[in-house]
């Protein structure tokens, strides 16, 4: 952990007193790509800070069928974790790591403490609130009034811009899973985007073009 470099980071969104106070009680984590960092029913003992890396939130129905809500990454924290922490409550959606990610876990005893200590942390939970608010009405405008292969082409933009790339090392089968769809559904939809040139596809890669 690059403490100097995290502080550097830090000081972009808050004043140099709460970094301090950040620095001293966040303890850093590490995830790889696919691991879990969150479940449902999980109590929520810290909330996360992103220092570099992309997580992916889900929600999962009774028998396991998975829903993508949105996507976190540099800088982000997530509103379901500020929710559960501050409300005693347990976690309803599932965290995982789209990427590499490393993070600054926050105890919860200090979100509504600094909430009170220092505006610029007040500001940046409000923000994180609004921003997921718009994110998840951005979803359920997507499965409410667009096909699908609107939504997977608005998945791999999404994809793209929050990981700033262009190719995706991705399954079929996890983008099914991503979107609440069958793997057949996406494979078709892709040979068809391939055809119209949005994309280009090889084995396990996804590359995406418009």
């Amino acid at each position: 952990m690059d403490i100097k470099a995290i502080e550097q980071q830090l000081l972009q969104i808050f004043d140099s007193n709460i970094v301090e106070e950040i620095i001293r009680v966040g303890q850093f984590h590490e995830f790889m790509a696919g691991e879990e960092i969150m479940r449902p029913g999980q109590y929520i003992k810290a909330i996360p800070f992103i220092i570099k890396g992309s997580i992916k939130i889900m929600r999962e129905d009774n028998d396991g069928k998975e829903l993508l809500l949105y996507y976190l990454g540099d800088n982000d924290s997530c509103a379901m974790s500020l929710t559960c922490c501050m409300s005693l409550r347990k976690s309803e959606v599932r965290a995982v790591a789209d990427e590499k990610t490393q993070m600054l876990m926050i105890p919860v005893e200090y979100v509504e403490k600094w909430m009170e200590k220092y505006p610029g942390w007040k500001s940046f939970v409000f923000s994180t609130y609004q921003k997921r608010f718009e994110e998840l009405l951005s979803t359920i405008d997507s499965i409410a009034f667009k096909k699908m292969d609107e939504r997977l082409l608005e998945y791999l933009e999404r994809k793209s811009e929050t990981l700033n790339i262009t190719e995706f090392n991705i399954t079929h089968e996890e983008i099914a899973r991503d979107l609440g769809t069958s793997r057949e559904v996406i494979s078709r939809l892709l040979k068809q985007l391939e055809r119209i040139g949005d994309v280009k596809l090889s084995r396990n890669k996804i590359t995406l073009l418009s």
